[in-house]
């Protein structure tokens, strides 16, 4: 009896450390037949101006459907003119054509531009690399 409990919480704890380390449980995920990219850990060092610039790239069919910005701690006033610049650049593009998309920063919002380019680079890089 002492050998099938100590067995079984051997096991119990082999199964608990693979299920925490999965690979990707948070930053990629399926949403309503998307593929769904989150730079929040993936992204992490990437920082704008004041912080973080997390977002989520949503992938169908190997193509970029829609880019969301997550809460950060950017300035809305410019964080504003980021997202309205920013938010189609990528959109309909293939991912392998996403990935080599020149796209330039917003002035005046140099530092937030260059984090949500550089976290959508990620997120494309990721899911190359997981698909």
């Amino acid at each position: 009896m002492k050998r099938i409990t100590i067995l079984s919480c051997s096991l119990l704890a082999l199964m608990l450390s693979l299920q925490s380390m999965k690979a990707g449980d948070d930053i990629m995920t399926r949403e309503d037949g998307m593929i769904v990219i989150n730079t929040t850990e993936l992204g992490k060092d990437i920082e704008g101006y004041n912080g973080p610039t997390p977002l989520k790239v949503y992938i169908k069919k190997n193509k970029v459907e829609r880019i969301e910005f997550l809460k950060s701690a950017e300035s809305p006033k410019y964080y504003a003119k980021v997202k309205k610049t920013l938010v189609d650049q990528w959109t309909g593009l293939k991912v392998k054509d996403a990935l080599t998309q020149k796209v330039d920063a917003v002035t005046g919002a140099t530092f937030s531009s260059d984090a949500v380019i550089q976290n959508v680079q990620r997120a494309l890089d990721y899911y190359q690399s997981h698909k």
